[in-house]
């Protein structure tokens, strides 16, 4: 299918595709057709054979787009020159694209960098800096360029004893339009960057040829063109099969259906009820073997590919984190507007006030000063806006993005870095995701006493050896390692005694030492049964460059398994066989053979097919050497009898396979001394499979499943430590979807499993009761995946999702997190998602969380410091600028801008670098009502902040003091003005350089420092700090306004600051409880005590609104309802029943005697009670004698019921109620 850019016209109408379709939407003309494209469309949405029927079957079709079945479209409808007609045969070029459209699907265009700088300006928090740089720019160029005079001050250095201050007001709002440009530029060139590794990543799926039947010309492909289906091909577009032989299709992309669908033609389908075969082509899937043509009824858009793309499309969500930030954002402008606000009017009545006493001033004089309250108010809103947020961010995502880049993690979205931090429930696709979406040998008998299993030492229940009562009966298969429990059947099996051992000659080996066991020439044996009776092949796989088996997946599996065991080459078996007969797969007979001549001229028969039909014809089974023993050398197989003994122990085997949801096939086979059989005639057409069908050997009976993803178990593991539930979602069977569920961790006790069929069937209300309970949604279509994420965002989660498929799209793009993968991932899953996996393994998701979790720590961290900074900052500045009688704060505006934007920026950069480290997955997620500021941040930014401000205010106004500095204004005590000052610039930046090292650290572990020597950034950053601090003080003179202090300054200056950290470890050691009553009834935040108020039955709803309504009617007394009265007395005397209480024994006749005015709510009570979800429990019948849960059964999923895990508690609510409801 070729991409490209979508024409207007064509814009419109895909606009309005939406996932599911319905025909009755189409409002097109679709003349001269009968058959409009949605309603095409439609037959495969979902596969329906009846539909098809309804339009008068594939016949119908064929003459509705004037398709002949076997040349394809006629020639009038490949020149674009002639008309059309009324008839479809006749029908041109233009109507057929006008009507059905084009095989383009348009691609979502790419933003350049300009786009994305855009974009990243519409911050809020970027949007009030860049208000607040231009008003500081304007009145610092005002105030510097002016035509004032220059403040002056007293100095030694020139003669006149006059030095000009510098004119560098303009400088502060220089500086944050560059701090603004950087966050933009970072931001932004990430995008592009990922957009561009995204591009790269899809290059060469871009296009698929697809071969169609017209005249023997290439042609763009229309609706009506028979295409041709060959091994390994995508299908490119909807179709209905014409003809075909032996087509098998996987369409788990499409649908997540792991078995292959046989496809056959519309008249051979028709009477069909099996859901294994159909006549219909899904864009998506993958032809597994066969050859046929069919003829194409939806292309584009319109398509179940085109479709899913199509629904791709939408607007980003804020994240978070982003929602937060942006929240305090407009606080932090507030606050600081009002601040700066209430600080303008203090200075003005002070201003007015000295024009009364000091009327001397020129009014050149006056104006200066009304500038310097102007700028002073200004820049307390400038500092009360923390400008290194955004950086701090957008450094603390770009540094994780890169290091996940690393680890195999592509992330499109910068933002869903953020995002994953709090993710609480993870939707799984199961096929491809948490599977390796390869069929695979993972168990099997040879004969019927060798039992071997696939990797023994962590499957250890997989082999039942010496296990007479099945240890792995239908409730303890599928363990995980040791033993984890999983609902399969129940089958009763009539055992001995367990002292006696039945099968006493079973015994038990790990896959890999399966060649010390049989002999070479049943190796030989074996590896012939596999490799001649079969028609699968390996060959490159164009999207991955591997090489992999193309064909049936039982056989790739089969093939896969004795080519892991190193036997002889397939291509080599196969020359050296001398095939005289196949005998193909038919559903009839459930199993395929070849008949071969050896080489002293007998024939020997190879069938393999399903293990409960062959097994019964078989007679006899290898034997097999025990461990120890030493198999045979020679060219002999030995056989022996089965016996009762044997044939029970097969049918043990294949009940144990059958229970851990393993598909078997046996191998079987049997030698002839003459072909044909006698009394068959094969060149005749006559079927010698009953006769070559009896007597068999059996060699081996393999199970065979779609294995996990190695690391899977782990992964989930450390999902649910850090908090994170983790839900199946998939097309696949319910009893192969519990069996990996169990498998991998995630179908655990309290858990259930529902089927998609009966989930999307659900009320509201119940939803909101499954969903937290439901671990596993089988038989789920693409729309139950995306009603399960919307319910679960509404429910306040934060969902990720992870799938590969064409299907997970939907689900993909509803999520606040896709996770696709890179290798086997769709074009469709890898649009929809934020982040590709590059390895397609799940357990990098773990990844994901963890440096998520490292992103929202690195914002917090730096949101702690910042806030304690600009708090302190716009404290002082305050209360020094009232103070001063020339209007000026304690910090110069050079000072203020080291200090609020250099500072900023640097410990933006130190406190976003810290590394992701494995104990972020000890602690649970935040959810999204959860407050940006935790206790622990809100103590240390009150502890800072206080600490700051008390230390620079005590040093401004008791300085001269303590240190004996002059403080008179005159020019002989300047200098000592000067030292002062620099003494108080200089403390506060290292109280800060401190504080940065105290707010490392998030939680109330007193050790600071633990994990520093890993961030090299920090302890650079840290130093350059320092450094430039030291070279201000040094070298900064006028531009700073600092002087050179003394060696004990210095020590004052670093001493004050160390007690930064010592008021760090103060308030980590103050109980949190404390803040958190305070905060509480400050009502900063929620009480965690309080509980919701949760409607707990909505029955009771309804009842209470007509309970109201009757009490406004009668006023609240049932009793008073004449209508009531009167049905019920005269139902009670009708039938002669007295009803009383007997109060202190009065008899009925007496004025005591009372009549329960209750029976009047009898219906109420009972309505409410069955809507609540009571019904009467029967005791048991002979058909359920137990009245046992159908959850321990597999037969209530077939059923519609919900199956809940057998470990679960009986005295579970939800369990009682859904298992009595579903009955």
């Amino acid at each position: 299918m070729s991409k490209g850019q979508q024409t207007k016209d064509d814009k419109s109408d895909d606009a309005a595709v939406k996932l599911h379709v319905n025909a009755s939407e189409d409002i097109a003309d679709a003349a001269p057709f009968p058959f409009k494209p949605l309603q095409l469309a439609a037959l495969l949405d979902p596969k329906s054979v009846s539909k098809l029927g309804e339009l008068g079957g594939a016949s119908a079709v064929f003459d509705g787009l004037g398709t002949d079945p076997h040349r394809g479209l006629s020639a009038h409808s490949l020149d674009p020159s002639l008309e059309g007609g009324k008839d479809p045969l006749k029908a041109s070029l233009a109507d057929r694209k006008r009507v059905y459209g084009t095989n383009v699907l348009p691609t979502r265009p790419s933003k350049s960098l300009l786009q994305l700088m855009w974009l990243a300006l519409k911050d809020k928090i970027l949007i009030i800096l860049s208000i607040a740089a231009l008003v500081s720019l304007a009145l610092g160029l005002y105030e510097d360029l002016g035509g004032q005079q220059p403040r002056q001050f007293s100095c030694d250095s020139s003669p006149t004893g006059k030095c000009n201050e510098p004119q560098v007001d303009w400088v502060e709002g220089l500086a944050i339009m560059i701090a603004i440009l950087i966050v933009v530029l970072v931001g932004s060139l990430n995008d592009w960057q990922k957009e561009r590794q995204f591009r790269v990543l899809n290059e060469k799926k871009e296009d698929r040829g697809v071969k169609v039947i017209r005249d023997g010309k290439e042609q763009d492909v229309l609706v009506g063109d028979l295409a041709v289906l060959e091994p390994g091909e995508i299908v490119p577009c909807d179709g209905i099969l014409v003809q075909g032989h032996n087509i098998q299709c996987d369409e788990s992309s499409a649908t997540g259906e792991t078995h292959a669908i046989k496809k056959i033609p519309y008249e051979a389908c028709k009477d069909s009820e099996s859901d294994k075969e159909d006549c219909f082509l899904i864009s998506g899937s993958k032809v597994l073997e066969g050859t046929g043509t069919y003829i194409l009824i939806a292309i584009g858009s319109k398509s179940s590919y085109g479709r899913i793309m199509m629904a791709l499309q939408g607007d980003t969500e804020n994240t978070p984190l982003q929602a937060k930030l942006n929240a305090l954002a407009e606080l932090i402008a507030k606050l600081g507007s009002a601040a700066g606000g209430f600080l303008f009017a203090v200075l003005m009545i002070k201003f007015f006030v000295q024009l009364g006493t000091n009327p001397d001033r020129t009014p050149g004089e006056k104006a200066s000063n009304f500038v310097d309250i102007l700028i002073i108010a200004i820049t307390l809103i400038v500092v009360a806006v923390p400008e290194g947020l955004p950086l701090a961010v957008t450094l603390a995502l770009a540094f994780a993005t890169k290091r996940m880049t690393g680890q195999n993690l592509l992330v499109r979205v910068l933002s869903s870095c953020e995002i994953m931090a709090n993710a609480s429930v993870i939707c799984t696709d199961k096929t491809g995701t948490l599977t390796q979406n390869l069929m695979t040998v993972v168990a099997g008998s040879v004969g019927i006493h060798g039992k071997f299993v696939r990797h023994l030492d962590d499957n250890k229940t997989r082999t039942n050896a010496g296990d007479e009562r099945g240890k792995q009966d239908p409730n303890q298969d599928l363990e995980k390692g040791e033993g984890e429990k999983s609902n399969a059947p129940s089958i009763v099996v009539t055992e001995p005694p367990p002292t006696e051992r039945k099968h006493k000659d079973d015994f038990s080996l790990d896959q890999s030492e399966l060649n010390t066991s049989i002999s070479p020439a049943l190796r030989q044996l074996f590896n012939e049964a596999i490799c001649v009776n079969s028609t699968a092949f390996e060959d490159k796989n164009k999207d991955t460059n591997e090489i992999e088996f193309v064909g049936s997946k039982t056989e790739g599996a089969l093939l896969r398994f004795a080519q892991t065991l190193e036997w002889e080459d397939y291509r080599t078996v196969r020359e050296a066989a001398d095939v005289v007969h196949m005998v193909p797969f038919s559903s009839e007979r459930k199993a395929m053979g070849v008949v071969v001549r050896l080489s002293d001229n007998r024939y020997r028969f190879y069938v393999k097919g399903a293990s409960e039909i062959l097994t019964k014809l078989c007679a006899t089974h290898v034997v097999v050497a025990k461990p120890g023993e030493t198999p045979s050398q020679d060219d002999h197989i030995e056989t022996k009898d089965i016996d009762d003994l044997a044939r029970d122990n097969i049918q043990r085997t294949i009940i144990f396979y059958a229970n851990q949801s393993l598909r078997t096939i046996a191998l079987c086979y049997r030698d002839l001394t003459a072909w044909p059989p006698h009394g068959v005639n094969p060149e005749a057409g006559e079927d010698p499979y009953p006769e070559l069908a009896k007597d068999l050997t059996l060699i081996a009976i393999t199970g065979i499943e779609d294995p996990l993803r190695p690391g899977v178990r782990d992964a989930v593991e450390e999902c649910v430590k850090a908090g994170v539930s983790v839900k199946m979602c998939t097309g696949d069977n319910v009893l192969t979807a519990r069996s990996i569920a169990a498998q991998c961790g995630i179908f655990t006790p309290g858990g259930l499993i529902m089927e998609g069929p009966v989930f999307r069937e659900l009320a509201e209300h119940e939803m909101k009761e499954i969903i937290p309970r439901l671990q596993v949604l089988a038989r789920s279509s693409p729309r139950d995946k995306q009603i399960l994420v919307e319910n679960l965002k509404a429910m306040g989660e934060i969902v990720a999702v992870t799938g590969d498929g064409t299907n997970d799209g939907p689900a993909l793009k509803t999520a606040n997190v896709g996770f696709s993968m890179g290798i086997a991932g769709t074009e469709v899953a890898k649009e929809a998602s934020d982040i590709i996996l590059m390895d397609d393994n799940f357990v990098s998701i773990v990844s994901a969380i963890m440096w998520g979790r490292c992103v929202n720590d690195a914002v917090r961290k730096f949101l702690q410091f910042q806030l304690s900074v600009n708090i302190t900052a716009v404290i002082i500045t305050f209360v020094t600028a009232v103070a001063s009688g020339s209007e000026s704060s304690v910090l110069s505006a050079v000072q203020l801008l080291w200090v609020n934007i250099i500072m900023d920026t640097f410990a933006a950069l130190a406190l976003a670098t810290d590394p992701a480290t494995r104990d972020l997955l000890n602690r649970k997620p935040d959810r999204k009502t959860a407050p940006l500021f935790t206790i622990d941040m809100s103590k240390q930014i009150i502890g800072q902040s206080v600490y700051s401000t008390a230390v620079v205010l005590v040093l401004h106004f008791a300085g001269n003091a303590i240190f004996g500095y002059g403080h008179k204004g005159d020019s002989e005590n300047r200098h000592d003005e000067e030292v002062l000052k620099t003494l108080v610039f200089n403390t506060f930046v290292f109280t800060q350089i401190f504080n940065s090292i105290n707010c490392r650290r998030l939680d109330r572990n007193l050790n600071v420092f633990k994990g520093i020597l890993l961030n090299w950034y920090f302890m650079i950053i840290t130093l350059i700090e320092v450094g430039i601090q030291i070279l201000i003080v040094f070298i900064g003179g006028p531009a700073f306004q600092v002087v050179e202090i003394t060696g004990r300054d210095w020590a004052i200056s670093i001493i004050v600051g160390l007690g930064a950290m010592v008021v760090g470890a103060i308030m980590r050691l103050i109980p949190n409880g404390i803040f958190e009553v305070a905060f509480v009834k400050l009502k900063l935040i929620r009480d965690p005590n309080e509980l919701p108020t949760v409607n707990w039955n909505p029955a009771l709803d309804k009842v209470r609104e007509n309970l109201t309504i009757f009490q406004n009617i009668r006023g609240g007394r049932l009793r008073g309802s004449s209508f009531v009265m009167k049905s019920r007395s005269a139902q009670l005397e009708q039938n002669n029943i007295q009803l009383y209480v007997p109060l202190l024994n009065i008899s009925p006749g007496s004025d005591y005697f009372h009549r329960p005015s209750l029976l009047a709510m009898v219906p109420t009570i009972i309505a409410t009670s069955v809507g609540a979800g009571w019904a009467a429990h029967p005791t048991g019948s002979l058909s359920d004698p137990a009245s046992a849960d159908p959850s321990h059964s597999s037969a209530a999923l077939w059923e519609g019921r919900v199956q809940f895990h057998p470990d679960t508690s009986q005295s579970d609510a939800t369990m009682a109620k859904w298992t009595q409801e579903r009955r």
